[in-house]
């Protein structure tokens, strides 16, 4: 009886860490939505011509 009720005390600790885990994703899903589109944006952005402008690269190739 002792093994039965720490199994089933195991399975509901378990699915209570998961619940939360799922609840964290969904509470917090429009954070992420923003920070992986602002992520895609700058990784995607090229410089533009003002931009390269403030590069020294003559002073990369001496």
């Amino acid at each position: 009886m002792n093994r039965t009720a720490s199994l089933v005390m195991k399975i509901i600790g378990a699915s209570l860490a998961f619940a939360a885990v799922v609840c964290l994703i969904i509470g917090g899903w429009s954070d992420i939505r923003s920070g992986v589109s602002s992520m895609k944006g700058r990784i995607g952005r090229k410089l533009t011509p003002a931009e390269a402008a403030d590069y020294a690269d003559e002073d990369l190739y001496i």
